[in-house]
């Protein structure tokens, strides 16, 4: 397992160039509290708009003042550890003081962390050589040693799809075939040629960088013909058997849903699903999507399709316990506090409404978004309604009623699994 769970997104930077005894050197800016999400040097058909677009919006990279980004620019280590330590993930090793890291030096902070984190090393002799432009087989090796993935194929029959894989270092042979297996690796305009010791751009980390989102399902792919591919495995079916357990969460702590409610809803897969060997089949994150469906006997959640992270989608036949539980709601109540944090049916919206009086329920907290104007007079006069409440926590996790066939790779030029 990577030696971290999920990426989280930490404090971004902005570095730009600033003068310092009449010597260009970075500095370090605050981030603005916006995303700029264009530039006006990364047209709609640069090779890595999406990439730069999207860690941009995230807040990860950042471009300049004069609303640039620089894509071509050349990045240095310094720079290098400014942007990857706003990936945040545990520190794994003590820090240490670099030689050539003085400590009023701009990017000493970034470097420090970026060295706990696992993301980068120094070179003997204690020193970290800032100012050096990075070359691409660094960043490669960086984001493999930070991710903790090891190579499953022969390294030398991965490696022969670069080009130029003679020019790879022995150091890295091993991280940039296990890079290569998981598609961390960009190259434009040719992904059979890796240029290993050619410096990285910006846009070129940028690409890197979100391609380790993707690794790690925090990221949609995007479908860039220079993600460097190799055929490790054909697409096999596995089947996953009727009987097991779907651990879901929900961005509302709960859910009201008054009688004969049908509301539509997506749920968030709360841990992966494996095979046998250990594989993940469906990862942290994919989304189910079904209705809530009450009836007088109780709630159940019955699910209708899965779209797994990676893009596919399948059908799915699973369904929830049988909700019970009431919660009254009286005249009076402050509907404000009533549904902090809860998501409503269209049929409790209008009951809340009806008994309350209160008619000014948020559109955007009734699930599907449904109108509530016609059922309301339903509920005018009464004095309480008992609605069901759904704790998605501990309420909506699903049982597969029927084997659920999924996908996953198994073949390939794999010579030693």
């Amino acid at each position: 397992m990577s030696v971290f769970q999920r990426i989280k997104f930490g404090t971004s930077v902005l570095l730009t160039l600033g003068t310092v005894a009449g010597t260009a050197a970075p500095m370090l800016n605050p981030a603005p509290v916006f995303a700029q999400t264009a530039f006006s040097d990364v047209s709609n058909n640069y090779w890595a708009k999406d990439f730069i677009q999207d860690l941009s919006e995230r807040g990860i990279i950042k471009g300049f003042p004069d609303r640039t980004f620089r894509p071509d620019a050349p990045v240095t280590r310094a720079e290098f550890a400014a942007m990857i330590r706003s990936v945040n993930k545990a520190k794994t090793r003590d820090a240490v003081g670099f030689a050539d890291v003085p400590s009023n030096f701009w990017a000493k902070g970034a470097i420090a962390e970026a060295y706990e984190m696992g993301w980068m090393s120094g070179y003997p002799g204690n020193v970290f050589r800032p100012m050096q432009q990075i070359p691409r087989v660094q960043v490669v090796v960086a984001l493999n040693n930070g991710l903790g993935y090891e190579p499953t194929c022969n390294f030398k029959d991965v490696l022969s799809y670069y080009n130029d894989a003679g020019q790879i270092q022995s150091y890295a042979v091993k991280s940039v075939a296990a890079a290569t297996e998981k598609e961390l690796v960009v190259s434009y305009p040719n992904p059979k040629s890796l240029k290993p010791n050619q410096s990285a751009t910006r846009a070129e980390v940028a690409a890197f960088i979100y391609q380790a989102l993707v690794s790690t399902n925090q990221a949609r792919a995007i479908n860039s013909p220079y993600i460097a591919k190799v055929d490790i495995g054909q697409s096999v079916a596995v089947k996953i058997p009727s009987g097991v357990t779907i651990p879901i969460e929900y961005a509302k702590g709960k859910i009201l849903l008054g009688p004969n409610d049908k509301s539509p809803i997506t749920l968030t897969v709360a841990s992966d699903i494996a095979g046998n060997n250990g594989k993940v089949l469906i990862p942290e994150g994919s989304k189910i999507s079904g209705e809530l469906r009450s009836t007088t006997a109780g709630v159940q959640f019955v699910a209708q399709e899965l779209s797994i992270i990676n893009g596919s989608r399948v059908p799915l036949n699973a369904t929830s316990q049988v909700i019970t539980r009431k919660e009254t709601v009286t005249k009076g109540v402050n509907v404000g506090n009533l549904i902090k944090n809860t998501a409503l049916g269209a049929a409790a919206a209008a009951a809340i409404a009806g008994v309350t009086g209160d008619r000014a329920i948020a559109t955007e907290e009734v699930l599907g978004g449904a109108g509530i104007g016609t059922l309301v007079g339903v509920f005018l006069g009464k004095d309480k309604v008992d609605l069901y409440a759904v704790n998605p926590d501990t309420d909506l996790d699903l049982l597969l009623n029927s084997d659920l066939v999924v996908t996953t790779a198994n073949t390939g030029i794999c010579s030693n699994r």
